[in-house]
């Protein structure tokens, strides 16, 4: 692996995720035109959905996880409150305990199906802080592997990832601890009344 200090540029000891391949979502693809109607917000529609047709991973009380469909690397998850609530100081005491439980079990659950060697965790408040959707918060988990930024991203413009989306969750939902959810299971009783306030 070649060091990033070595290019052109200012040298540091930044380490960079490249992801040009998000730039159809930057440029608009798949977003909401008015992202503060909860009608419009994947994040408000996906619970509303069947598991397997969001990527929904896992549903909790008031927060669940769900794949990223422009993930910046392989099992990119998401984890959102089903509120449709911008602010992390707008969560109540009860969304910010399930938010960051469900992020913990998240890299567990990552760890056990695919091994990544580290974790990027993190959440942009606001446009100006790279939020795609800031008016739904949502909190990144993202598994980093050695070499996972490599030529390609930057080279050739194009993002390996190795595995469907589907079959990520599918992994991730069966390893999830506590649950029933197995490979073809669909909407799990009960799930359509977790979805929270609107």
């Amino acid at each position: 692996m070649e060091d990033a200090r070595d290019f052109a540029g200012i040298p540091d000891d930044t380490e960079r995720l490249w992801t040009p391949h998000r730039m159809a979502y930057i440029g608009g693809q798949d977003k909401p035109e008015d992202p503060d109607d909860g009608q419009q917000c994947p994040f408000c529609r996906g619970p509303q959905r069947s598991d397997e047709d969001a990527l929904i991973v896992h549903r909790g009380e008031v927060a669940y996880v769900i794949l990223n469909l422009y993930p910046y690397n392989s099992g990119h998850l998401l984890v959102c409150p089903y509120r449709h609530v911008s602010d992390y100081t707008d969560l109540t005491d009860a969304e910010v305990t399930e938010v960051a439980e469900l992020t913990r079990t998240a890299m567990r659950v990552i760890r056990e199906v695919s091994a990544p060697a580290g974790f990027n965790l993190g959440m942009n408040q606001g446009e100006v802080a790279g939020a795609g959707i800031a008016a739904h918060l949502h909190q990144h988990v993202v598994p980093r592997w050695r070499g996972d930024a490599n030529f390609l991203p930057i080279v050739a413009r194009t993002k390996a990832v190795p595995i469907l989306l589907a079959d990520t969750r599918r992994l991730y939902a069966a390893a999830w601890p506590g649950t029933d959810d197995r490979p073809g299971t669909k909407d799990r009783p009960g799930a359509e009344d977790r979805t929270g306030e609107r």
